[in-house]
C-alpha cells in the first residue's frame, strides 16, 4: 500500500479542464457515526507519555501554521470541528503557553482542548515500516533491478470525485501509465530515471509496498528514498494473487511468508509480481538514520506514534487513541493502547476506523508490521473552539467513561 502523498503540485484531470491541485485540499469527506467519550475511557491514559505527546502536538501546530490559508485537513462531515486549519488556531495558540516538560500540565492541555469521540465501527489496524535493502548506485554483478524515479510525463491530479489519479496523456486521452509488466520489460530503460540498482525484484516490491526505504550501499553508506508517485494502475495485493492461484492458503499469508514463497519459486515469481500492475516511483530524500520518512501531512513519521488514515474520515493532524485487544494470527493475546497522530495516508487504507501504524525501521519493526492485523477501537480527539478551563462545554459531551458494550469489541 502507498503511504505517502507528494509535495509537488499535480494536474487536475477533468473533462476539458486543467488546474493545479495540491496535496491537502479537495479530498471528499464521508459520514462517520461517533459517540462522545471521556478521557477515562482510554485504557492506559494515566500512564501515557504526556510530555512526549505534547512535543508532537507542538510540531503539528508548526506544520498547520505553514499551510496555505483555507486548507482543509480532511475528516468526516459529521465531525463537529477540526476539519479546517482555522479550527486549530486557539488550540495551537494555547500550545505556546504550556510547559512541555510538566507532565501534569501537558496532560491537562489535552483534556482541556480536545473532545474524544469513539468511532462507532470496529476498527482494523495493520502496520508498516521503513525497509532497508542492499543496493548499488551502478548496475553490475548482482545489482540488476532498477529503482526508478518519477517519469517527467507522469501527471498527478484529481478525478471528478476529488480522488487522486495518476497517468499521462495518450492521444488527448488521460490514461494510466505503463503497468508493471511493461516497465519490467524495459519501457523506461535509457531515460535516465535509475536512482539505484537492487539485487532482487522482491526487495523492490517491499520498497514499493511500504512507500519509502533505506538503501544500504556496498561501502556501508545509506541513502534514503521517498515516495514520488505511482503509475495509476490498480493495486493488487500479492498475497491475494497467491491465494487465488492456490499457491498459498489465506491463513498463511503475511509479509514473511510472501517473501519466502517468492524467493523459493523464482520460476513463478515474476508472473506473480506482475499480476500487480501498480508501480511506485521514488526520489532521493535527505534525512538522518534516526529519522522516519516524511508522511502525507508533511512531518517525519515517528515510530509507534504516527498513523496512516483514510483522510475522508480522520483529518491530518488529529490525535487518535488506538485501543487493540484480542488475539493475533498465532493465537497470542495482544493489547496495544496509546495515542498516535494522523500523519499519513495509504491507497489500501479505506474507511472509518481503518488505521495503519508506522512502526519504524529495522528487522523488529518489519516483523511487527508483518504480523499486525488486529481489530479494536479507535477514538479521535477533536479540537475544541475554546478550552474547558474557561468553562466551555461542548454540547452532548459525555464526561465520564461509557460502558464497554457501547463500542465495538475486538475479535
Amino acid at each position: 500500500m502507498i503511504k505517502r502523498c507528494f509535495s509537488s503540485a499535480g494536474l487536475l484531470v477533468a473533462p476539458l479542464m486543467l488546474a493545479l491541485a495540491g496535496c491537502m485540499p479537495g479530498v471528499p469527506t464521508g459520514r462517520m457515526e461517533m459517540t462522545p467519550v471521556g478521557f477515562d475511557y482510554f485504557s492506559g491514559w494515566d500512564h501515557e507519555d504526556h510530555t512526549g505527546l505534547f512535543s508532537m502536538m507542538k510540531l503539528e501546530c508548526q506544520r498547520i501554521a505553514h499551510l496555505p490559508e483555507g486548507t482543509s485537513l480532511g475528516g468526516a462531515s459529521t465531525l463537529p470541528y477540526g476539519r479546517q486549519m482555522e479550527d486549530w488556531k486557539n488550540v495551537c495558540t494555547a500550545v505556546s503557553t504550556v510547559q512541555g516538560s510538566n507532565a501534569k500540565e501537558a496532560r491537562q492541555f489535552f483534556e482541556n482542548w480536545f473532545q474524544p469521540y469513539l468511532i462507532d465501527k470496529q476498527a482494523f489496524y495493520t502496520g508498516y515500516y521503513d525497509p532497508e535493502v542492499p543496493a548499488s548506485l551502478t548496475q553490475g554483478g548482482d545489482y540488476q533491478i532498477p529503482v526508478y524515479g518519477r517519469p517527467k510525463d507522469l501527471l498527478r491530479g484529481r478525478n471528478a470525485q476529488g480522488e487522486l489519479e495518476y497517468g499521462h496523456w495518450v492521444n488527448a486521452v488521460f490514461r494510466p501509465y505503463d503497468d508493471r509488466a511493461t516497465i519490467d520489460g524495459g519501457s523506461l530503460k535509457g531515460k535516465g530515471l535509475e536512482l539505484a540498482w537492487l539485487k532482487s525484484s522482491v526487495d523492490l516490491l517491499f520498497l514499493q509496498t511500504q512507500g519509502s526505504g533505506r538503501l544500504r550501499l556496498p561501502d556501508g553508506q545509506q541513502i534514503f528514498l521517498g515516495y514520488d508517485g505511482r503509475n495509476g494502475q490498480p493495486y493488487v495485493p500479492i498475497g491475494r494473487v497467491l491465494v487465488q492461484r492456490k499457491l498459498m492458503k489465506s491463513e498463511d499469508v503475511d509479509a514473511q511468508s510472501i517473501r519466502d514463497w517468492l524467493a523459493s519459486h523464482p520460476e513463478q515469481a515474476q508472473s506473480v509480481l506482475e499480476a500487480n500492475p501498480s508501480y511506485v516511483f521514488f526520489r532521493r530524500t535527505q534525512r538522518t538514520a534516526s529519522e522516519g520518512p516524511t508522511g502525507a501531512f508533511g512531518l517525519p513519521l515517528t515510530p509507534q506514534r504516527s498513523l496512516a488514515v483514510d483522510k475522508r474520515f480522520v483529518g491530518y493532524g488529529m490525535p487518535v487513541w488506538v485501543d487493540i485487544s484480542g488475539q493475533d494470527k498465532d493465537g497470542r493475546f495482544v493489547t496495544w493502547s496509546r495515542m498516535v497522530f494522523a500523519q499519513d495516508t495509504g491507497s489500501d487504507i479505506r474507511g472509518a476506523g481503518r488505521g495503519d501504524l508506522f512502526l519504524g525501521w529495522g528487522d523488529k519493526a518489519a516483523k511487527i508490521a508483518g504480523d499486525m492485523k488486529n481489530y479494536g477501537r479507535m477514538m479521535v480527539l477533536v479540537p475544541l473552539p475554546a478550552s474547558r478551563a474557561t468553562g466551555f462545554q461542548p454540547p452532548g459531551t459525555v464526561i465520564g467513561a461509557i460502558p464497554a458494550e457501547a463500542g465495538q469489541t475486538a475479535k
